[in-house]
Protein backbone atom coordinates (compact mmCIF):
# COMPACT_ATOMS: atom_id res chain seq x y z
CA UNK A 1 0.00 0.00 0.00
CA UNK A 2 3.13 2.58 0.74
CA UNK A 3 4.36 2.15 -2.80
CA UNK A 4 0.80 2.91 -4.25
CA UNK A 5 0.32 5.91 -2.46
CA UNK A 6 2.59 8.20 -4.37
CA UNK A 7 2.55 11.99 -4.74
CA UNK A 8 1.45 11.61 -8.21
CA UNK A 9 -1.92 8.95 -6.68
CA UNK A 10 -2.12 11.37 -3.85
CA UNK A 11 -2.29 14.43 -6.20
CA UNK A 12 -5.10 12.89 -8.61
CA UNK A 13 -7.19 12.14 -5.64
CA UNK A 14 -7.34 15.52 -4.56
CA UNK A 15 -7.91 17.29 -7.88
CA UNK A 16 -10.99 14.89 -8.32
CA UNK A 17 -12.11 15.09 -5.47
CA UNK A 18 -12.10 18.56 -5.65
CA UNK A 19 -14.36 18.34 -8.79
CA UNK A 20 -16.66 16.12 -7.30
CA UNK A 21 -17.17 19.23 -4.37
CA UNK A 22 -17.87 21.37 -7.71
CA UNK A 23 -19.93 18.41 -8.90
CA UNK A 24 -21.64 18.38 -5.85
CA UNK A 25 -22.71 21.64 -5.27
CA UNK A 26 -23.67 22.59 -8.84
CA UNK A 27 -26.29 19.50 -9.50
CA UNK A 28 -28.27 19.84 -6.51
CA UNK A 29 -28.07 23.70 -7.21
CA UNK A 30 -29.54 23.41 -10.81
CA UNK A 31 -32.54 21.48 -9.39
CA UNK A 32 -32.84 24.34 -6.81
CA UNK A 33 -32.93 26.70 -9.32
CA UNK A 34 -35.35 25.69 -11.73
CA UNK A 35 -37.64 24.29 -8.99
CA UNK A 36 -37.58 28.65 -7.84
CA UNK A 37 -38.46 29.53 -11.06
CA UNK A 38 -41.17 27.73 -11.18
CA UNK A 39 -40.32 24.45 -13.32
CA UNK A 40 -41.25 20.75 -12.44
CA UNK A 41 -39.27 17.61 -11.73
CA UNK A 42 -39.88 16.80 -15.95
CA UNK A 43 -37.51 19.99 -16.62
CA UNK A 44 -35.15 19.17 -13.64
CA UNK A 45 -34.78 15.73 -14.78
CA UNK A 46 -34.34 16.62 -18.60
CA UNK A 47 -31.35 19.45 -17.31
CA UNK A 48 -29.78 16.68 -15.32
CA UNK A 49 -30.12 14.18 -18.28
CA UNK A 50 -28.08 16.89 -20.60
CA UNK A 51 -25.34 16.72 -18.11
CA UNK A 52 -25.42 12.70 -18.93
CA UNK A 53 -25.56 12.86 -22.63
CA UNK A 54 -22.52 15.18 -22.78
CA UNK A 55 -20.55 12.38 -21.00
CA UNK A 56 -22.00 9.94 -23.34
CA UNK A 57 -21.39 11.89 -26.48
CA UNK A 58 -17.46 11.90 -25.91
CA UNK A 59 -17.20 8.42 -24.14
CA UNK A 60 -16.13 6.77 -27.35
CA UNK A 61 -13.18 8.76 -28.21
CA UNK A 62 -11.82 9.18 -24.08
CA UNK A 63 -8.97 7.00 -24.64
CA UNK A 64 -7.99 8.58 -28.19
CA UNK A 65 -8.40 12.15 -26.67
CA UNK A 66 -6.12 11.33 -23.68
CA UNK A 67 -3.79 9.72 -25.57
CA UNK A 68 -3.20 12.56 -27.91
CA UNK A 69 -3.35 15.33 -25.58
CA UNK A 70 -1.75 13.37 -22.82
CA UNK A 71 -3.59 12.48 -19.45
CA UNK A 72 -2.54 15.16 -17.21
CA UNK A 73 -2.98 17.73 -19.65
CA UNK A 74 -6.66 16.59 -20.62
CA UNK A 75 -7.90 16.59 -17.18
CA UNK A 76 -6.53 19.76 -16.62
CA UNK A 77 -8.83 21.23 -19.81
CA UNK A 78 -11.65 18.92 -18.31
CA UNK A 79 -11.83 21.15 -15.07
CA UNK A 80 -11.76 24.35 -17.23
CA UNK A 81 -14.29 23.34 -19.28
CA UNK A 82 -16.33 22.58 -16.22
CA UNK A 83 -15.37 25.66 -14.56
CA UNK A 84 -16.48 27.92 -17.44
CA UNK A 85 -19.67 26.52 -18.48
CA UNK A 86 -20.70 26.54 -14.68
CA UNK A 87 -19.66 30.25 -14.08
CA UNK A 88 -21.89 30.97 -17.55
CA UNK A 89 -25.62 29.75 -15.87
CA UNK A 90 -24.91 32.79 -13.78
CA UNK A 91 -25.57 34.90 -16.65
CA UNK A 92 -28.46 33.51 -18.68
CA UNK A 93 -31.76 31.69 -17.81
CA UNK A 94 -32.17 30.70 -21.18
CA UNK A 95 -33.24 26.84 -20.82
CA UNK A 96 -31.99 26.00 -23.91
CA UNK A 97 -28.36 27.73 -23.10
CA UNK A 98 -28.17 25.79 -19.68
CA UNK A 99 -28.82 22.95 -21.29
CA UNK A 100 -25.92 23.49 -24.12
CA UNK A 101 -23.54 24.28 -20.81
CA UNK A 102 -24.52 21.01 -18.82
CA UNK A 103 -23.99 19.22 -21.87
CA UNK A 104 -20.08 20.64 -22.18
CA UNK A 105 -19.61 19.90 -18.74
CA UNK A 106 -20.98 16.71 -18.45
CA UNK A 107 -18.55 16.00 -21.72
CA UNK A 108 -15.53 17.45 -19.27
CA UNK A 109 -16.03 15.14 -16.38
CA UNK A 110 -16.14 12.31 -18.39
CA UNK A 111 -13.55 12.51 -19.60
CA UNK A 112 -11.55 13.40 -16.28
CA UNK A 113 -13.62 10.05 -14.77
CA UNK A 114 -12.23 7.86 -17.58
CA UNK A 115 -8.52 8.91 -17.22
CA UNK A 116 -8.81 8.84 -13.44
CA UNK A 117 -10.19 5.55 -13.14
CA UNK A 118 -7.98 3.97 -15.38
CA UNK A 119 -4.90 5.23 -13.40
CA UNK A 120 -6.29 4.14 -10.16
CA UNK A 121 -7.35 0.32 -10.88
CA UNK A 122 -4.34 -0.21 -13.13
CA UNK A 123 -2.17 0.41 -9.67
CA UNK A 124 -2.77 -1.96 -7.33
CA UNK A 125 -2.63 -5.81 -7.40
CA UNK A 126 -5.25 -8.07 -6.86
CA UNK A 127 -4.81 -8.54 -3.03
CA UNK A 128 -4.77 -4.66 -2.43
CA UNK A 129 -6.97 -2.99 -4.98
CA UNK A 130 -10.59 -3.37 -3.33
CA UNK A 131 -8.42 -0.75 -0.50
CA UNK A 132 -6.73 1.48 -3.07
CA UNK A 133 -9.89 1.66 -5.51
CA UNK A 134 -11.82 2.71 -2.31
CA UNK A 135 -9.54 5.28 -1.39
CA UNK A 136 -10.15 7.16 -4.55
CA UNK A 137 -14.00 6.48 -4.21
CA UNK A 138 -14.06 7.81 -1.03
CA UNK A 139 -11.72 11.11 -1.00
CA UNK A 140 -14.05 11.91 -4.35
CA UNK A 141 -17.48 10.93 -1.82
CA UNK A 142 -16.35 13.18 0.72
CA UNK A 143 -16.28 16.31 -1.07
CA UNK A 144 -18.85 15.13 -3.54
CA UNK A 145 -21.10 15.21 0.13
CA UNK A 146 -19.94 18.20 0.82
CA UNK A 147 -21.36 19.90 -1.98
CA UNK A 148 -25.25 19.48 -0.70
CA UNK A 149 -23.97 21.57 2.37
CA UNK A 150 -22.48 24.11 0.20
CA UNK A 151 -25.84 24.99 -0.88
CA UNK A 152 -27.22 26.09 2.18
CA UNK A 153 -24.96 28.55 2.45
CA UNK A 154 -24.76 29.69 -1.14
CA UNK A 155 -28.51 29.18 -2.48
CA UNK A 156 -29.76 32.28 -1.09
CA UNK A 157 -27.35 33.84 -3.00
CA UNK A 158 -28.75 34.58 -6.70
CA UNK A 159 -26.03 37.02 -7.91
CA UNK A 160 -23.27 34.71 -7.40
CA UNK A 161 -23.90 31.34 -6.47
CA UNK A 162 -23.52 29.35 -9.99
CA UNK A 163 -20.26 31.49 -10.13
CA UNK A 164 -19.26 29.89 -6.79
CA UNK A 165 -19.64 26.85 -7.83
CA UNK A 166 -17.74 26.89 -10.98
CA UNK A 167 -15.19 28.61 -9.13
CA UNK A 168 -14.70 25.23 -7.18
CA UNK A 169 -13.44 23.22 -10.31
CA UNK A 170 -10.70 25.50 -10.30
CA UNK A 171 -9.16 24.77 -7.31
CA UNK A 172 -8.45 21.70 -8.46
CA UNK A 173 -5.44 22.79 -11.09
CA UNK A 174 -2.49 23.46 -8.46
CA UNK A 175 -2.75 19.41 -7.63
CA UNK A 176 -2.82 18.67 -10.98
CA UNK A 177 0.18 20.70 -11.77
CA UNK A 178 2.08 18.65 -9.62
CA UNK A 179 1.63 15.59 -11.07
CA UNK A 180 4.40 14.18 -12.98
CA UNK A 181 3.62 10.72 -14.49
CA UNK A 182 1.41 9.45 -16.76
CA UNK A 183 -1.16 6.82 -16.73
CA UNK A 184 1.00 3.60 -17.48
CA UNK A 185 -2.69 2.37 -18.92
CA UNK A 186 -3.09 5.33 -21.30
CA UNK A 187 0.85 6.15 -22.14
CA UNK A 188 1.36 2.85 -23.48
CA UNK A 189 -0.81 3.14 -26.29
CA UNK A 190 0.37 3.71 -29.76
CA UNK A 191 -2.91 3.77 -31.68
CA UNK A 192 -4.03 0.34 -30.30
CA UNK A 193 -6.97 0.48 -28.17
CA UNK A 194 -8.76 -2.40 -26.59
CA UNK A 195 -11.99 -3.71 -29.02
CA UNK A 196 -15.44 -2.73 -26.83
CA UNK A 197 -16.62 -5.87 -28.65
CA UNK A 198 -14.56 -8.23 -27.18
CA UNK A 199 -14.53 -6.52 -23.60
CA UNK A 200 -18.01 -5.51 -23.06
CA UNK A 201 -19.37 -9.23 -22.96
CA UNK A 202 -17.04 -10.32 -20.27
CA UNK A 203 -18.88 -7.08 -17.63
CA UNK A 204 -22.28 -6.94 -17.88
CA UNK A 205 -23.03 -6.81 -14.02
CA UNK A 206 -20.22 -3.93 -13.77
CA UNK A 207 -21.88 -2.33 -16.85
CA UNK A 208 -25.77 -2.60 -15.18
CA UNK A 209 -23.95 -1.77 -11.87
CA UNK A 210 -22.36 1.46 -12.64
CA UNK A 211 -25.79 2.67 -14.53
CA UNK A 212 -27.47 1.54 -11.00
CA UNK A 213 -25.51 4.20 -9.24
CA UNK A 214 -24.72 6.41 -11.66
CA UNK A 215 -28.30 6.94 -11.74
CA UNK A 216 -28.69 6.79 -7.79
CA UNK A 217 -25.73 9.15 -7.36
CA UNK A 218 -27.60 11.79 -10.12
CA UNK A 219 -30.92 11.31 -8.92
CA UNK A 220 -29.84 11.82 -5.15
CA UNK A 221 -28.24 15.09 -5.91
CA UNK A 222 -31.34 16.39 -8.38
CA UNK A 223 -34.18 14.96 -7.25
CA UNK A 224 -33.87 13.00 -3.81
CA UNK A 225 -34.12 16.53 -2.10
CA UNK A 226 -37.67 17.12 -4.21
CA UNK A 227 -38.48 14.14 -3.15
CA UNK A 228 -38.12 15.13 0.46
CA UNK A 229 -39.73 18.60 0.12
CA UNK A 230 -42.77 16.49 -1.30
CA UNK A 231 -43.20 14.49 1.57
CA UNK A 232 -43.41 17.66 4.32
CA UNK A 233 -39.94 18.23 4.62
CA UNK A 234 -38.29 22.03 4.18
CA UNK A 235 -36.09 22.96 1.60
CA UNK A 236 -32.50 23.11 3.68
CA UNK A 237 -33.51 19.59 5.40
CA UNK A 238 -34.53 18.26 2.42
CA UNK A 239 -30.81 18.81 0.51
CA UNK A 240 -29.02 17.16 3.53
CA UNK A 241 -30.76 14.23 2.31
CA UNK A 242 -28.44 13.90 -0.22
CA UNK A 243 -25.91 14.98 1.93
CA UNK A 244 -26.73 12.09 4.61
CA UNK A 245 -26.85 9.54 1.12
CA UNK A 246 -23.21 10.86 0.20
CA UNK A 247 -21.90 10.41 3.74
CA UNK A 248 -22.93 6.47 4.07
CA UNK A 249 -20.86 6.30 0.62
CA UNK A 250 -17.87 8.18 1.81
CA UNK A 251 -17.58 6.21 5.59
CA UNK A 252 -17.63 2.89 4.70
CA UNK A 253 -16.31 2.61 1.41
CA UNK A 254 -12.80 1.83 2.47
CA UNK A 255 -13.82 -1.37 5.01
CA UNK A 256 -16.30 -2.56 2.41
CA UNK A 257 -12.89 -2.45 0.29
CA UNK A 258 -11.17 -4.13 3.10
CA UNK A 259 -14.12 -6.85 3.11
CA UNK A 260 -13.92 -7.76 -0.84
CA UNK A 261 -9.95 -7.89 -0.17
CA UNK A 262 -10.37 -10.40 2.44
CA UNK A 263 -13.89 -12.18 2.21
CA UNK A 264 -13.84 -11.68 -2.14
CA UNK A 265 -15.07 -8.94 -4.35
CA UNK A 266 -18.12 -11.17 -5.81
CA UNK A 267 -19.55 -11.82 -2.48
CA UNK A 268 -19.60 -8.14 -1.04
CA UNK A 269 -21.05 -6.90 -4.44
CA UNK A 270 -23.39 -9.22 -4.60
CA UNK A 271 -24.59 -8.51 -0.75
CA UNK A 272 -24.72 -4.40 -1.53
CA UNK A 273 -26.84 -5.14 -4.23
CA UNK A 274 -29.17 -7.15 -1.89
CA UNK A 275 -28.96 -4.41 1.35
CA UNK A 276 -30.09 -1.56 -1.49
CA UNK A 277 -33.17 -3.67 -3.13
CA UNK A 278 -34.06 -4.40 0.44
CA UNK A 279 -33.84 -1.01 2.00
CA UNK A 280 -34.84 1.54 -0.53
CA UNK A 281 -38.53 0.68 -0.68
CA UNK A 282 -38.79 1.56 2.79
CA UNK A 283 -37.80 5.25 2.38
CA UNK A 284 -41.39 6.72 1.67
CA UNK A 285 -42.46 5.50 5.12
CA UNK A 286 -39.30 6.04 6.85
CA UNK A 287 -39.39 10.38 5.88
CA UNK A 288 -41.85 10.07 8.70
CA UNK A 289 -39.68 8.65 11.28
CA UNK A 290 -36.27 11.09 11.85
CA UNK A 291 -34.61 7.93 13.71
CA UNK A 292 -34.83 5.65 11.32
CA UNK A 293 -34.64 7.78 8.02
CA UNK A 294 -31.59 9.40 8.44
CA UNK A 295 -29.78 5.77 9.32
CA UNK A 296 -31.34 4.19 6.53
CA UNK A 297 -30.07 6.91 3.86
CA UNK A 298 -26.39 6.09 5.32
CA UNK A 299 -27.02 2.29 4.54
CA UNK A 300 -28.54 2.88 1.59
CA UNK A 301 -25.48 4.93 0.12
CA UNK A 302 -22.95 3.10 1.31
CA UNK A 303 -24.50 0.00 -0.07
CA UNK A 304 -24.94 1.70 -3.49
CA UNK A 305 -21.22 3.26 -3.33
CA UNK A 306 -19.85 0.14 -2.66
CA UNK A 307 -21.80 -1.37 -5.83
CA UNK A 308 -19.83 0.78 -7.97
CA UNK A 309 -16.27 0.81 -5.96
CA UNK A 310 -16.54 -2.68 -6.82
CA UNK A 311 -17.47 -2.65 -10.36
CA UNK A 312 -14.09 -0.27 -10.58
CA UNK A 313 -12.41 -3.14 -9.19
CA UNK A 314 -13.50 -6.25 -10.74
CA UNK A 315 -12.68 -3.88 -14.36
CA UNK A 316 -9.17 -3.95 -12.60
CA UNK A 317 -9.13 -7.67 -12.03
CA UNK A 318 -10.24 -8.69 -15.53
CA UNK A 319 -8.68 -6.25 -17.81
CA UNK A 320 -5.03 -4.29 -18.55
CA UNK A 321 -3.51 -1.68 -20.40
CA UNK A 322 -6.32 -1.13 -24.09
CA UNK A 323 -8.39 -3.05 -22.72
CA UNK A 324 -8.70 -1.36 -19.09
CA UNK A 325 -9.02 2.00 -20.72
CA UNK A 326 -11.93 0.64 -22.66
CA UNK A 327 -13.38 -1.08 -20.03
CA UNK A 328 -13.42 1.90 -18.14
CA UNK A 329 -14.82 4.24 -20.99
CA UNK A 330 -17.72 1.55 -21.47
CA UNK A 331 -18.18 1.85 -18.04
CA UNK A 332 -18.45 6.06 -18.20
CA UNK A 333 -20.92 5.37 -21.31
CA UNK A 334 -22.92 3.10 -18.94
CA UNK A 335 -22.80 6.12 -16.52
CA UNK A 336 -23.64 8.54 -19.05
CA UNK A 337 -26.72 6.33 -20.53
CA UNK A 338 -28.08 5.65 -16.76
CA UNK A 339 -27.53 9.04 -15.87
CA UNK A 340 -29.64 10.43 -19.03
CA UNK A 341 -32.01 7.88 -19.58
CA UNK A 342 -33.05 7.40 -16.05
CA UNK A 343 -32.78 11.01 -14.62
CA UNK A 344 -35.56 11.47 -17.71
CA UNK A 345 -37.44 8.70 -16.55
CA UNK A 346 -37.63 9.39 -13.06
CA UNK A 347 -38.43 13.20 -13.58
CA UNK A 348 -41.02 12.02 -15.91
CA UNK A 349 -42.23 9.62 -13.77
CA UNK A 350 -42.11 12.04 -10.34
CA UNK A 351 -44.49 14.92 -12.54
CA UNK A 352 -46.95 12.36 -13.51
CA UNK A 353 -47.24 9.68 -10.81
CA UNK A 354 -45.98 11.17 -7.61
CA UNK A 355 -42.47 11.64 -5.94
CA UNK A 356 -42.51 7.90 -4.65
CA UNK A 357 -41.73 6.93 -8.53
CA UNK A 358 -38.07 8.03 -7.75
CA UNK A 359 -37.87 5.05 -5.13
CA UNK A 360 -38.91 2.57 -7.61
CA UNK A 361 -37.05 3.64 -10.51
CA UNK A 362 -33.69 3.41 -8.08
CA UNK A 363 -34.94 0.07 -7.03
CA UNK A 364 -35.40 -1.49 -10.16
CA UNK A 365 -32.17 -0.22 -11.12
CA UNK A 366 -30.34 -2.05 -8.19
CA UNK A 367 -32.71 -5.53 -8.91
CA UNK A 368 -30.99 -5.24 -12.43
CA UNK A 369 -27.90 -5.66 -11.29
CA UNK A 370 -28.44 -8.36 -9.23
CA UNK A 371 -29.80 -9.82 -11.88
CA UNK A 372 -26.50 -9.43 -13.92
CA UNK A 373 -24.78 -10.54 -11.06
CA UNK A 374 -26.53 -14.10 -10.82
CA UNK A 375 -26.19 -14.35 -14.61
CA UNK A 376 -21.97 -13.37 -14.08
CA UNK A 377 -22.48 -16.38 -11.36
CA UNK A 378 -23.64 -18.61 -13.49
CA UNK A 379 -21.75 -18.53 -16.49
CA UNK A 380 -18.81 -18.52 -14.42
CA UNK A 381 -19.76 -22.12 -12.51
Amino acid sequence: MKGILSRDFLALILSVAVVGLGLGATLPLTALALTQAGHGTDIVGLMTAMQAGGGLAIAPFASRVAHRLGARETIAGTVIVAALSTIAMQFTANLWLWAVLRFLCGGALMLLFTIGEAWVTQLADDSTRGRVVAIYATNFTLFQMTGPVLITVIGGLPTMRFAICGAIFLLALPALASIRGTPHALAAEEGEHGDWRSVLPRMPALVIGTGFFALFDTLALSLMPLFAMSHGIGEETGVLFASAILLGDTTMQFPIGWLADRIGRAKVHAGAGVVVVLLLPLLPWAVAHPWICWPLLFVTGAAAGSVYTLSLVACGERFRGPTLVSATAIIGASWSVASFGGSIVAGTLMERIGADALIGVLTAAAGAFLVAAWWEWRAAS
